[in-house]
């Protein structure tokens, strides 16, 4: 009987981790013999036990005296055991699930993981402890990283990890649990500063794959395999070196996207949001003649410089105007010489307003660009969604409400 010792030619296999179909396919720990000869084993407790890494549990270090010793205490375990069953059978025979490995050491000495079924587990002389096999799972508390660029961002993580080698997961490591948590705070630190802010915003999902990846290189002599890394950003304390001093505002998830990397989903947010304001226009609309003074008229594609293209803002504002947008921004302007200048746009009330300068009150939105980039954007060069999502503009409050401001600019080009 198997359960009762060690049949002739017993080979302990690895647990699959993949399914058969993709076995050929390269993963992280397809072929466990590249994995034995391509990293150096060495400095690792389990080197104590010859060739434990290649799945052979034959002990040759042991003397001969040792070896009999080891034989005739068996022997007569196993005798005692023989004699007084079936009443030894309630103490000796063990259930295993199928999700569960026995690792057993026998006079001190490692066996063969046994399980899953029913195991022999004889009194006094072994010693074993269960492995569960399950996919578990922890969370990274949210801690402060200090981007390349400057920035500072409170960072968290939730992780998902199983043993693929229950042996190595029992005497390779003391405490798997806390090993595994130290090891993914300090692999998350480490990759995320060297990243900057908008590359820790926008490819949180490419991050995580290559934290996985990292944290495997340092967590396989220990029979453990990372399935997962989901970064969760908590937010942004500080601004990079001569960034905006608000925080940045990524667009929301949009549902069915998440999988998406951040420029492919935020072009995809783009074409739904025009598909979305095309079908909320008015079906029916009706044809209108403007009648346009062409020696007095100044068109924004003719202005070189900010005071001019609030002037000629200024001479489009009208009340419908103020209708559709209603909010007040407020403009940070970076010229070439790296002088900051402040202008408002206030469409809350009235006919609207705008000029150089700050509102006593509090703003809706505050935007941060260049000189160049704001005359381009009125121009209609650059749209305002593809200035945000290349970094070129900085928001401050409600994306959504920034993004009106091509509201203006259609009602700038039709004049």
């Amino acid at each position: 009987m198997t359960m009762f010792g060690k049949s002739p030619g017993y080979e302990y296999q690895c647990l699959s981790q993949k399914d058969q179909l993709y076995s050929d396919t390269p993963g992280l720990f397809s072929s466990y013999a590249q994995f034995t000869h391509n990293h150096d084993q060495r400095g690792h407790s389990f080197d104590y036990v010859p060739k434990v890494s290649q799945n052979d549990f034959t002990d040759k270090s042991q003397g001969l005296l040792s070896w009999i010793c080891n034989l005739i205490v068996t022997f007569l375990v196993f005798l005692v055991t023989f004699i007084t069953c079936p009443i030894s059978g309630w103490f000796v025979l063990k259930v295993v699930p199928n999700y569960e490995r026995i690792v057993v050491f026998r006079l001190g000495r490692i066996r063969p993981p046994k399980g899953p079924g029913v195991v022999l587990v004889l009194p006094l002389i072994d010693q074993w402890q269960k492995v569960d096999l399950r996919t578990r799972a922890f969370n990274v508390p949210p801690c402060k990283v200090t981007t390349k660029d400057g920035g500072l961002v409170s960072v968290g993580a939730d992780i998902q990890f199983r043993i693929w080698s229950p042996v190595m997961s029992v005497v390779a490591v003391q405490d798997l649990n806390a090993s595994t948590r130290l090891t993914a705070h300090n692999a998350m630190m480490q990759n995320l500063s060297k990243k900057t802010l908008r590359e820790i915003q926008t490819e949180r999902i490419k991050l995580g794959e290559h934290l996985g990846m990292d944290m495997n290189e340092m967590t396989k002599p220990w029979g453990l395999e990372v399935d997962r890394v989901e970064l969760i950003l908590e937010g942004v304390l500080r601004e990079p070196d001569g960034g905006h001093s608000g925080p940045l505002i990524m667009p929301p998830s949009v549902p069915g996207l998440e999988g998406l990397t951040g420029p492919i989903q935020q072009l995809a947010m783009h074409f739904l949001s025009q598909s979305q304001s095309q079908t909320a226009a008015p079906q029916c609309s009706q044809d209108t003649v403007s009648f346009a003074d062409e020696l007095r008229s100044v068109s924004a594609a003719s202005v070189s410089s900010v005071d001019g293209l609030m002037d000629v803002v200024r001479s489009v504002l009208s009340e419908e105007l103020v209708h559709q947008v209603g909010a007040c921004y407020h403009f940070q302007i970076t010229t070439d010489s790296g002088q900051t200048n402040n202008y408002y746009m206030d469409l809350t009330q009235g006919r609207g307003a705008c000029g150089a300068g700050v509102l006593p009150g509090e703003p809706d939105v505050s935007l941060c660009m260049s000189e160049q980039d704001l005359l381009a954007m009125f121009q209609g060069v650059l749209r305002p969604f593809a200035a945000y999502s290349s970094g070129r503009l900085r928001v401050q409050g409600d994306l959504n409400t920034a993004m009106k401001l091509e509201t203006l600019i259609k009602h700038l080009k039709t004049t």
